[in-house]
This record gives C-alpha cells, sequence and structure tokens, in this order.
C-alpha cells in the first residue's frame, strides 16, 4: 500500500460542477457550516465528477456527531432523516435532492459487514475505513480535492486498488469482493492487482453467505458496464462466478449481445439491458431459472423475463420469414421478440465468428418487424364461433386459430 498523506493538503481541483453549485447543494453546505464546521464531499460523487461522470448520489463527511447534524439541520428548515444513527448518517432532503451526511468514524471493532465504530475529527482515519483509494477522495465546497490514499492517480490510470490489505478489507464485507470487479468492469484500465485477486479468489468460497439481494444488485451493477463480458470471464476462470452464478456459461453470447446492443446499430427501441444480458450468458432449464430466481431474491417479473428469453415460447431464426415471425409477435409481444432477436443473433455471431453484412439485414429486418408490429384484436371471439352454431370443445379453438391466421396475413380458407 502506498504510503498516505495527512490529508490536510488539497492535491487538486475540481472543475465547477453543476451539483455543487445547485441551490439545494448549497442550502445544505450552508446549514453544515452555520457555526464552523468543516464539511466535504466524499466518495463517488467526487471520483465521478473527476472522471465528468453523470452524478448519482451525493455524500458528504463532517466531524460534528450526528445530533448536531440534525440540529443544525433542522435550523435551517432542512427536512432530515435519521438514517443511522449509530454510525453517525443523517440524510438531508432538499425538494428533491437527498444528501446523506456522515460523521467521520474509525473502526474500533469489525464484526463482518457490521462495525463498532467511534466517531472522529481525523480525515485519513475516516479514509482508511472505506473500500476503494478512488472512493477515498475527499473534495471541500470549492472543489479543493483531497486524497490521502493516492486515489486520483490510480482513477487516472484505471488501476482499482483497496486501501490497504485486500483480504482484511474483504474480510470486513463480503460483498466488496464482487464491486472489486464490478468496479474494475466501470473502471478499470489496466490489469487486476495480483494481491487482490488472490484474496478474491480465497474468499470466493465465502460469497454464499451473502444475501440474494446483495449479490443480485452487484451482478445487476456490473452488467450495467460498457463490456461485462471481459470481466465475468475473469471471474469465471479464476473461479470466483462458479460461487454466485454457476448457469453463467455463455459469456462469449453476452461479449456479442453487448457489441449489438452499444455500438453495432443505433435504434430507439435498444439500449444496454443488464436484465437481458444476464439472460443471455445463461444455460438452465425452467426450473433452473426458478431457482436462480429465488436464489437471488429477483421479482417475480424479473424472473418471467429471463425465464422468457432463457426457455423461449417462440423458435426466432434469422431466416423466418414474416407470417412465422408475426405469430410470434402475437405470441410473446414486441418487447419479448426484440430480446429473443438480440439473443439469437448474439448466439450465430459468437458460434460463426463473421459479420456477413446480409445476414445483418435479416436480423435487423426482424427488429423492424417489431418496432412496427401493433397488437391486433381478434375479431372473432367464442362467443362469436357458439352464436354462429360452431359446436362448443376443439372445434371452437380451430375456428380461432383460422382466424388468428387470417389476421397474420395466413391462409384464409
Amino acid at each position: 500500500m502506498r504510503a498516505p498523506n495527512d490529508g490536510s493538503e488539497p492535491i487538486g481541483q475540481l472543475s465547477p460542477q453543476a451539483w455543487m453549485q445547485a441551490a439545494e447543494t448549497q442550502a445544505v453546505i450552508k446549514a453544515l457550516t452555520a457555526d464552523g464546521a468543516e464539511v466535504r464531499f466524499v466518495g463517488g460523487c467526487v471520483r465521478d465528477s473527476v472522471l465528468k461522470r453523470a452524478i448519482k448520489d451525493i455524500d458528504i463527511a463532517t466531524h460534528d456527531p450526528p445530533d448536531r447534524v440534525m440540529a443544525l439541520l433542522e435550523r435551517a428548515h432542512i427536512r432530515v432523516i435519521p438514517t443511522g444513527l449509530a454510525h453517525g448518517t443523517v440524510t438531508a432532503v432538499v425538494g428533491k435532492a437527498h444528501y446523506e451526511i456522515t460523521t467521520l468514524r474509525e473502526d474500533v471493532e469489525t464484526f463482518g459487514r457490521h462495525a463498532r465504530v467511534s466517531f472522529t475529527d481525523d480525515w485519513t482515519a475516516d479514509a482508511a475505513r472505506r473500500d476503494f483509494t478512488m472512493n477515498a477522495m475527499f473534495a471541500d465546497p470549492q472543489g479543493r480535492i483531497y486524497d490521502p490514499f493516492g486515489g486520483l492517480a490510480d482513477l487516472g490510470a484505471g488501476h482499482v486498488r483497496f486501501v490497504g490489505d485486500p483480504f482484511r478489507r474483504i474480510e470486513e464485507d463480503l460483498l466488496r469482493l464482487l464491486r472489486f470487479f464490478r468496479f474494475f468492469a466501470h473502471y478499470g484500465r489496466t490489469s487486476l492487482e495480483s494481491q487482490a485477486m488472490a484474496a478474491c479468489r480465497k474468499l470466493a468460497p465465502r460469497l454464499v453467505e451473502l444475501s440474494g439481494e446483495r449479490v443480485a444488485g452487484e451482478l445487476i451493477r456490473l452488467l450495467q458496464a460498457p463490456d461485462p463480458a471481459l470481466v465475468l470471464m475473469v471471474m469465471k476462470t479464476n473461479g470466483i462466478l462458479a460461487h454466485v452464478l454457476p448457469e453463467a456459461v455463455e459469456i462469449g453470447r453476452l461479449k456479442v449481445l453487448t457489441w449489438l446492443e452499444s455500438r453495432a446499430m443505433v435504434r430507439d427501441t435498444i439500449h444496454p439491458d443488464p436484465l437481458r444480458r444476464l439472460a443471455a450468458m445463461l444455460s438452465a432449464d425452467a426450473a433452473g431459472i426458478a431457482v436462480l430466481g429465488e436464489r437471488l431474491k429477483l421479482s417475480a417479473a424479473q424472473t418471467g423475463r429471463i425465464l422468457s428469453i432463457v426457455c423461449p415460447q417462440v423458435d426466432v431464426r434469422m431466416d423466418m420469414d414474416r407470417r412465422a415471425a408475426r405469430r410470434a409477435l402475437r405470441r410473446v409481444g414486441a418487447d419479448t421478440f426484440r430480446d429473443l432477436v438480440l439473443v439469437a443473433w448474439a448466439e450465430h455471431r459468437s458460434c460463426s465468428g463473421l459479420l456477413d453484412s446480409r445476414e445483418s439485414r435479416m436480423w435487423q429486418d426482424l427488429l423492424d418487424q417489431a418496432d412496427h408490429w401493433q397488437p391486433v384484436e381478434l375479431p372473432v371471439r367464442g362467443a362469436d364461433c357458439l352464436d354462429l352454431g360452431v359446436p362448443r370443445g376443439p372445434a371452437i379453438g380451430q375456428a380461432l386459430a383460422r382466424v388468428e391466421a387470417w389476421c397474420e396475413g395466413g391462409s384464409s380458407e
């Protein structure tokens, strides 16, 4: 580990940030510093501002204890939620904006992901308990960056590095093992650190101790990365993926699907989709998908969508004619049909390894049909058949099937 500086002197400067200058942010900062306290932004908002990426959450650190933080916010008529007082965290709400404010702290004793903490005024001690160096940077309200553990250099190099000993950091919270790969998928540009990889391999069997919700959350976020297949292949070859997603077999198909979604074409109806990406790399039957959904605590809708892709009700092929495509669209709907086309295309391309313009046009024609398809309500129902004298039983189904074929452009005999 690189020797930390004392964190007392800034080592860089953020460019002007709209989120820092927003009236809501200024109101919170004004309230927190009203009596002279020092506050700094910390974590993802600093990291992503350096990279000029969109900011998702705004976290603020202060040396004031949580009861004092709450009093300052209430005095400024800012709504405050006692999110986690035992760990020094409250949430300020201004309009639609939420700010998580945490008192500087250091671990006294750790119990897995839980720890007994004491509050401190030591910025470096607080940074030392964070996961990665790129998440241990602070920025004051003027945008000056404080970097006790070299996170700015690591961020610039695309180096995902734990603060301190990787084994100890992961033991504190096993989810950090998955976060390591997720962060590499989003921020990494170098090789994965050997010491961190050794710790991940050793602790991977303990991933089963994590709740399904936490595992699923990390996998979904990893799959939102520009090229998740590369990292997932590393996890697979190092025996890590098998402990959380043993059904993930078709990593090559995922790689092609990612390319199709993000770079091969521009369509308003196609965007990177983590659930479709998850389904694309799975090999399982319907019972296996049910087990996966229960293990990862997925919603019924999420599990159902994965099932519709992995165990499709219709056979989507590159050379299917328009009548067959319309029949499939009527049966599964445009969204599922589009999923099936993309995954089938990815499967075909991953097996052939060739880019054929004629074949690409055929696949795109199927996507065009999905984009322009409108559900057609049958003009005849079962009750109408009975009124027309069709006897109850299979004859009604046969009659309706003939009407449906006519609607799809087939035979009307």
